[in-house]
C-alpha cells in the first residue's frame, strides 16, 4: 500500500486567486517510510505573495526567481503520486489549491475518495485537542524543533510520523502485529487466547530429535483431554511463549 503524505504552501487563502508556491511529499509504503520524496518550489507567475502568507512560510517573491511554474513540474508532481492515497493535515485546504492549479493547466481534478485529512482523524481521537501539527508532535513526543517556519516537506516528514501514530504506531511495531495463527484454549474453564507473530526467517529448533520424541510420548500419557493435543504444532518450531504459559 503506497501512500503520500503532503503539504503544500501558497501565496494565499483563496485557491480561485491565490497561487501554490511549495510542494512537499514523502512516500510510505505500508505505512513505513520508503526513503522517496519530492520537493518542488514553484513560482505564482504574476501572483504575489501575500504578507501574512510569508509571514507563515518565510518564502519571498526572490525566493522564488527562476523556479518553473506550475505547468512545469505537473507531470512529475503526478507521476509520483500516481496510485497512491493522499494525506494531508487539514486536506480541504491543500486539495482545493491542487486542484485549481491542475484546472488551470486543463487535468482533471484529483478525487476526494483517493484522500485523508489527518486532522479530522486528530479530532476523532482527541476531540479535546489541540490538534494542529505542532500540538500533535508534541502529544506524541515527535521532536518538531526544526519547525521555525512551515515547510511543505518538513511538514510532510514531521506529519508522515504523527499520521503512523493516529493510525496505531505500526511503524514502532515492525509489521509484528500480522498475526499468523491465533489458539484458543480452554484451560479450567478460563479462555486463553495465544497468537503467534509471523517471522520473516523461522528460527532453527532448539529441541533435539530425542526431546522432542520424549516430549511427544508424554503428551500421549496425558490422556485425550490433555491440553497439550489440542495444540498441533509443525515440524521444526518452537511452542510460542504464549503456548508455554497456557498449558502450564
Amino acid at each position: 500500500m503506497r501512500e503520500i503524505i503532503f503539504d503544500t504552501e501558497t501565496t494565499g487563502l483563496d485557491p480561485l486567486e491565490d497561487r501554490v508556491i511549495e510542494i512537499g511529499g514523502v512516500e510510505l509504503v505500508n505505512r513505513f517510510p520508503s526513503g522517496r520524496s519530492i520537493h518542488f518550489y514553484i513560482h505564482p507567475s504574476s501572483r504575489e505573495i501575500h504578507p501574512e502568507a510569508q509571514a507563515v512560510h518565510g518564502i519571498s517573491m526572490a525566493d522564488l526567481a527562476g523556479k518553473p511554474t506550475f505547468a512545469e513540474i505537473v507531470g512529475e508532481f503526478l507521476a509520483f503520486i500516481d496510485g497512491a492515497k493522499l494525506v494531508a493535515h487539514n486536506a480541504t485546504f491543500d486539495m482545493n489549491f491542487l486542484n485549481q492549479e491542475l484546472k488551470r493547466v486543463g487535468i482533471e481534478p484529483l478525487l476526494p475518495d483517493r484522500v485523508v485529512d489527518t486532522l479530522a482523524m486528530a479530532r476523532r481521537k482527541h476531540p479535546m485537542g489541540p490538534n494542529s501539527l505542532d500540538a500533535l508532535c508534541k502529544r506524541y513526543a515527535i521532536d518538531n524543533s526544526r519547525r521555525t517556519k512551515h515547510g511543505a516537506l518538513l511538514d510532510s516528514e514531521l506529519l508522515a510520523e504523527v499520521y503512523i501514530e493516529l493510525v496505531g504506531g505500526k511503524q514502532a511495531a515492525l509489521g509484528l502485529e500480522v498475526v499468523e495463527a491465533a489458539v484458543e484454549i480452554d484451560a479450567g474453564g478460563m479462555s486463553v487466547v495465544a497468537a503467534v507473530a509471523r517471522r520473516r526467517i523461522p528460527l532453527a529448533p532448539r529441541l533435539l530429535p530425542t526431546e522432542r520424541a520424549a516430549h511427544a510420548a508424554m503428551v500421549e500419557g496425558l490422556g485425550d483431554a490433555a491440553i497439550w493435543k489440542r495444540i498441533a504444532m509443525p515440524e521444526g518450531r518452537e511452542p510460542a511463549s504464549g503456548f508455554t504459559h497456557a498449558a502450564e
